[in-house]
């Protein structure tokens, strides 16, 4: 049922205060939902629970949306990173009324009597509101995947080393049935149990490191090993204190014939070449296991109908060794006058060959590409693709946009629950 414009105004008018309260809510919302449903514990990551990172995204979100409600186009993108989350986790329509009944109710506690019946009213209509958009764009994603419908046993049938932090793990399904093909830069799911915490279930994202085909056999996946502390506790792995809980289990426990869970490619971060004009140029820039999905889109338009597309590949290290996918990015590169490569280290180290090695000593540098051509920039319709920290995608999304680059055109892959 469509909000009045009565409630609509009152969702508006405490949007203020659902900034001001947003993460006492949020932690008091999560706090007493998994009290009362513990096994909903297995669709939430307990380090971004530790964090806070998930109770602001939560806050952040809500915030976002009761200042929008009266245009939503305004969150389309959100809603939509959103939503493959959501379906890459296998989250359910039904799961959304318990979701409401602990928020609403959160507001209630936090604040008090201010929370009139007017305004409780009004909130429960929004949210009611929102869980019908998210529902509706969910069962759209889970109709498309078919009979792909719950987690999916996987082997590793093998591992491989990309660099001294980075593995790639080549899967196939243990069922034997083909592989749906994917969007290239998307990522799947990849899901473990935690023995030490009596069987809870963890799930990470990790782009698919591997061009789409037809009836494909195997998916790749490339991990990168996190520094963690020796001497943790299971008291700190069960506060979420340990980092890299999924990636380094991974890298230490996960051996060839190992198997664990899978859902359906998601994500929308990609570049499809057979739906975009053949002369369109392609902008790929990453830094460390950033190129993941950058290898994805790069195969994939060598694959496709017009493998002479312009391609910058534009990726930093911090040393030659470092570099993801090295020895294919050289060679694809000297193989295809259409690529061009731009190569950037902090550190040179004693046997490295300028122009094989690598291109650029030094961050990766918006000047530099800039004056080699590599960016496009007199080309409207080029797309920039980047991936890496945070703070540093960022950074060259603005440098991209302060060089008349619009904002519809630069694509960032963010991994951290929420959204910018």
């Amino acid at each position: 049922m469509a909000l009045t414009a009565r409630q609509i105004a009152t969702v508006k008018a405490t949007a203020p205060v659902v900034k001001q309260y947003g993460s006492t809510i949020t932690a008091t919302f999560y706090r007493n939902m998994l009290a009362a449903h513990p096994e909903l514990k297995n669709y939430f990551s307990l380090r971004n629970q530790q964090s806070g990172a998930q109770q602001a995204a939560l806050a952040n979100a809500v915030f976002a949306y009761a200042s929008y409600i009266d245009d939503l186009p305004k969150l389309h993108h959100a809603v939509e990173r959103i939503a493959h989350k959501h379906a890459s986790l296998f989250i359910k329509a039904d799961q959304y009324p318990i979701v409401g009944k602990y928020l609403v109710g959160a507001f209630a506690e936090v604040l008090g009597d201010a929370l009139t019946p007017e305004i409780a009213d009004a909130w429960v209509a929004a949210y009611g509101q929102l869980a019908d958009v998210f529902i509706q764009r969910e069962q759209q994603l889970y109709d498309e995947a078919a009979d792909w419908q719950t987690w999916r046993t996987f082997k590793i049938v093998n591992k491989e080393a990309e660099t001294e932090a980075i593995v790639s793990l080549h899967l196939e399904p243990v069922d034997g049935r083909p592989l749906p093909a994917f969007k290239p830069g998307q990522y799947v799911s990849v899901q473990l149990p935690i023995p030490e915490l009596d069987g809870l279930l963890q799930s990470r994202q990790y782009s698919l490191s591997v061009a789409p085909e037809n009836n494909m056999k195997q998916y790749r996946v490339s991990v990168k090993k996190e520094s963690a502390n020796e001497n943790t506790t299971l008291d700190d792995l069960s506060a979420g204190k340990v980092k890299g809980v999924i990636s380094n289990r991974l890298h230490d426990m996960y051996q060839v014939g190992d198997e664990v869970a899978l859902s359906p490619p998601r994500g929308e971060f990609f570049f499809e070449p057979a739906a975009a004009a053949p002369d369109i140029p392609v902008v790929l820039l990453s830094i460390g296991v950033g190129a993941t999905p950058m290898v994805s889109i790069l195969d994939s338009i060598l694959k496709s109908s017009n493998p002479s597309r312009p391609v910058t590949w534009a990726q930093a290290a911090r040393h030659s060794d470092s570099l993801c996918f090295r020895k294919h990015i050289r060679e694809t590169s000297q193989n295809n006058s259409s690529i061009k490569r731009a190569v950037f280290v902090k550190s040179v180290g004693k046997g490295d060959k300028k122009g094989i090695d690598y291109d650029y000593e030094g961050s990766l540098s918006m000047e530099k590409l800039a004056e080699e051509g590599a960016l496009h920039l007199c080309d409207n319709t080029a797309g920039y693709y980047i991936c890496g920290p945070e703070e540093w995608m960022v950074e060259i999304r603005d440098q991209l946009v302060g060089r008349g680059v619009p904002l519809e055109r630069v694509h960032l892959e963010l991994f951290r629950t929420g959204d910018l």
